[in-house]
């Protein structure tokens, strides 16, 4: 008995290697449009034989774009992951030290430590300024993240070191910083407020439906801005978050980005634990119309995923829920070969030559410049549809025991010596074992590197974000007679409000003041 089934399985995966088989034979000579109509002639027949084929709108659990077809990286790795280490520790610090000032006043510092490579391959490389003959890009911050993006305009020299201080202390003596995104609270630097959660990509969405208004009508001449909103995974359990989200897809805003965080935590524990919200959300987007990017692994299982002819580890990643992918973000790699991939014989093979170590310190995709990059150039070349980057991340990455994918890390706003010392460390910043208790501000030399290449990458991409100007013009009040037709009224008929009302606004249409 054991004999027939053993035989039954080998038959069974040699029918399944054939039919790959031919599906690459016609790949390679038909193209992806003869594999799809292919695939369309067999689910009409299974459908008419009687197979209910489950609806599903997800794609395989790995990166929608391959290894093979992401550009080359234009920048200097090295440089910029020095630019992103020191931008990590002055957001940390800037909410330790509020913290120590005042305690409990809050702050959050995994939001951004999950997000800071999401944010850093924008900023060197995508999000434009309002340079001279462009209005620059339109992007809403997620509200938790605030601490980074005042961490890297203090390297520019936009931000004092006193108001880094005073984060969350906005009356202090010198000024301070709001919590949150709010241009009411500081008009010259944010754009656009984000908070409460949901917020930001609901107004990004009507922004970018009324840029492509002005732009159809010939009222705004830069068709190249962009509008990015950036927000958390938990976030999308907001109603504001997905509730617009149709009308993007039916009006083919391609001038629109979403990036998504999946950390896979919200504030208070898993944003699915049993389930997996990266392909919930994938779903969702992909059911509206839009066109979905996940960067879920690291180009360190790049040569992993290559081994696997056979399917077995796309399926074996499929099958793991949330939960247990933050339980291997806090385990040591003998865990995840155990879990992960010791289930199989055969995928316990393919890492056999990685050490426990090794393993462990796998990367997932949002912590990856040059996955993240593929992603982003990918979304601004995208024509007919918004897009929607998943990026999957650690919360808290960096934080070591302190907090590092652990459901208590939204909740962190302190650090002790040790922990400061392990985060100073595995990110390399130059400060003594003897100051690194105060959690201090660092700064490079003003000619360094590193403040040569930031300064660069700004001003060749149009000036630095996020940058509010305003243009205040006193406006003429209209002349009286605009109105004398309206003063005898209607003269006893019955006109509508909204009538009378739009001839009101039609005459002031007029008025070239």
């Amino acid at each position: 008995m054991a004999d027939d089934k053993t035989q039954l399985q080998e038959i069974l995966e040699l029918e399944n290697q054939e039919w790959l088989y031919s599906l690459d034979y016609v790949l390679q000579h038909g193209g992806p449009e003869r594999v799809i109509e292919l695939l369309q002639l067999l689910q009409i027949r299974a459908h008419k034989a009687g197979v209910e084929i489950p609806f599903t709108a997800n794609t395989p659990y790995i990166n929608t774009i391959p290894r093979e077809k992401q550009p080359p990286f234009p920048g200097d790795r090295e440089i910029e992951r020095r630019i992103k280490s020191i931008i990590r520790w002055n957001a940390m610090a800037m909410v330790v030290r509020a913290n120590k000032h005042e305690n409990g006043i809050g702050g959050h510092i995994s939001t951004f430590a999950s997000a800071a490579t999401l944010y850093e391959i924008a900023f060197n490389h995508f999000f434009k300024g309002k340079g001279e003959g462009h209005d620059g890009d339109q992007i809403y911050f997620q509200g938790h993240a605030s601490p980074g993006v005042y961490a890297r305009a203090f390297l520019e020299g936009r931000i004092s070191q006193e108001k880094l201080e005073n984060f969350r202390r906005e009356l202090a003596e010198g000024g301070g910083l709001s919590s949150y995104p709010h241009p009411h609270l500081m008009p010259d630097f944010w754009e656009f407020p984000t908070v409460s959660m949901g917020l930001g990509p609901l107004q990004a969405i009507y922004q970018a439906r009324f840029n492509r208004y002005l732009e159809d009508r010939g009222l705004k001449q830069n068709k190249d801005t962009r509008v990015w909103a950036f927000l958390g995974d938990g976030e999308t359990d907001e109603p504001e978050t997905l509730g617009a989200i149709s009308l993007a897809a039916r009006e083919k805003l391609d001038n629109l980005i979403f990036v998504i965080n999946a950390n896979l935590q919200r504030l208070d524990g898993p944003v699915r634990g049993n389930g997996k919200v990266i392909q919930e959300l994938e779903a969702v987007f992909r059911g509206a119309g839009w066109n979905v990017i996940k960067v879920i692994w690291g180009s360190d299982w790049d040569p992993i995923l290559d081994k696997d002819v056979k399917g077995k580890l796309v399926k074996r990643l499929g099958e793991i829920v949330d939960g247990q992918y933050q339980k291997f973000s806090v385990e040591e790699g003998g865990y995840v070969r155990e879990h992960l991939f010791g289930v199989d014989p055969e995928l316990k093979e393919m890492v056999d030559h990685l050490t426990d170590e090794q393993l462990r310190k796998m990367r997932r995709g949002g912590h990856d410049p040059e996955k993240v990059y593929a992603a982003y150039k990918a979304a601004v070349e995208h024509k007919g549809q918004p897009t929607v980057i998943i990026a999957k991340t650690v919360k808290g990455y960096g934080l070591g025991e302190s907090g590092e994918g652990k459901n208590i890390t939204h909740q962190q706003k302190k650090l002790n010596e040790e922990e400061l010392k392990e985060f100073r460390t595995r990110f390399g910043i130059p400060i003594s074992d003897e100051d690194v208790a105060a959690a201090p501000f660092y700064k490079p030399a003003d000619d360094s590197p590193e403040m040569k290449y930031l300064r660069e990458r700004r001003s060749r991409l149009g000036g630095s974000v996020p940058s509010r100007k305003v243009d205040i013009r006193p406006i003429k009040t209209p002349p009286e007679e605009v109105f004398e037709e309206f003063y005898a009224g209607t003269e006893g008929r019955e006109v509508s409000t909204t009538m009378v009302f739009v001839r009101i606004l039609t005459k002031l249409l007029k008025d070239k003041e």
